[in-house]
């Protein structure tokens, strides 16, 4: 009636791993680049580079000084650098952008800030391969011609 050996029904560490979450909580500054395979949510202050190949979250104390990079993000910090987002990127209405935006799909709350220029579309990987002035030079010759 009772079965002793249940090796069968054990499961696997690796199999049922749940998703990492890198956290920089309020009230720590970390000063330097950190670059993650998956998600990271920002409450305490990053003075570098931050990148993430999964979704990048700003929390309203969060605030990086430097550029990010990331595959989605949800924004309601501040951020002093260019934001550059593959997917879809979310500002909330507490956000302050001192920088420029490259995304492909954009939600602004109402209240949110960017001081900057905002590059959207599905062709965004030839876009965030240049700079600005690469990008005016591109945008003159196409219209001279």
């Amino acid at each position: 009636m009772f079965n002793s050996n249940k090796a069968s029904n054990k499961v696997s560490n690796t199999t049922n791993q749940s998703p990492s979450v890198n956290i920089i909580s309020e009230g720590t500054k970390l000063k330097g680049n950190i670059h993650s395979n998956s998600d990271i949510r920002i409450s305490g202050t990053i003075i570098g580079e931050a990148v993430s190949k999964g979704k990048m979250i700003i929390t309203n104390e969060g605030e990086v000084k430097g550029n990010i990079t990331s595959s989605d993000a949800d924004i309601a910090g501040r951020v002093e650098g260019d934001v550059r987002v593959n997917s879809k990127l979310v500002l909330r209405k507490n956000s302050v952008i001192d920088g420029n935006i490259f995304t492909k799909s954009l939600i602004v709350e109402e209240g949110a800030q960017i001081n900057g220029t905002c590059k959207m579309g599905a062709d965004l990987k030839s876009i965030t391969q240049n700079n600005d002035a690469e990008y005016a030079e591109e945008t003159k010759l196409k219209s001279a011609k």
